[in-house]
């Protein structure tokens, strides 16, 4: 049973420290600021259901799937810092002009940032797509896979516990609150980038490298 327990808090401290969604939450709600609370809330539920179905399918065929098309996660992280380095330049300047819908056209919206980029890769990044491969990998037996997937669940509904909870949160900030954090956080996500982009290119590098010589 400790053996179980401890699993479990390895788990669930690992991925809701990758998935981060109290980092997320401000992206989240200047994306959504222009949607109804109902539609706010869905895009929050289908988000994370979308980050939670994606998790699961790469800690049961990740390693499949990555050599058969002979990707790497390296690449993953390459590719999410130059999407997140995007986002983060129309951050910094409080305008995410992109997303922007026009009348009637709420559910097409909807349906594009819930899957990318909040399901993928805000929510569910390269960090925990490895993660969902690596530990399904030291699950050894089924008992360990089934603490393994409940935890990825509880992750996924604190998840959106969490932006669920930041339409309050929205209305206590207002228009000047939301522009200057929506700065704040363009900064930060600017840097991750960066991180995500050069942690992902220097492996590549370096095997570059090594295959040259």
């Amino acid at each position: 049973m400790a053996e179980y327990f401890s699993f479990f808090v390895l788990t669930f401290a690992s991925f809701f420290s990758l998935i981060n969604p109290i980092g997320t939450m401000p992206i989240f709600m200047t994306m959504t600021k222009d949607l109804s609370t109902a539609q706010r809330n869905y895009t929050a539920k289908k988000a994370t259901i979308a980050a939670l179905i994606t998790m699961i399918i790469f800690a049961f065929s990740g390693q499949i799937l990555f050599k058969f098309f002979g990707i790497s996660v390296n690449s993953f992280r390459v590719v999410g810092g130059v999407i997140f380095f995007l986002m983060g330049m129309d951050m910094l300047q409080a305008r995410l002009s992109k997303t922007k819908h026009a009348k009637g056209e709420e559910n097409s919206y909807i349906n594009d940032i819930s899957i990318t980029p909040l399901a993928i890769p805000m929510i569910c990044g390269p960090g925990a797509i490895t993660n969902s491969i690596v530990l399904m990998e030291d699950s050894t037996t089924w008992q360990l896979k089934v603490v393994l997937i409940s935890t990825m669940v509880l992750v996924m509904l604190a998840t959106y516990l969490i932006l669920f909870s930041s339409t309050k949160i929205m209305n206590i900030l207002g228009e000047t609150g939301n522009n200057v954090l929506l700065r704040l956080m363009g900064l930060i996500v600017m840097v991750i980038a960066v991180e995500f982009f050069f942690s992902g290119l220097k492996p590549i590098l370096v095997d570059i490298i090594q295959a040259s010589r």
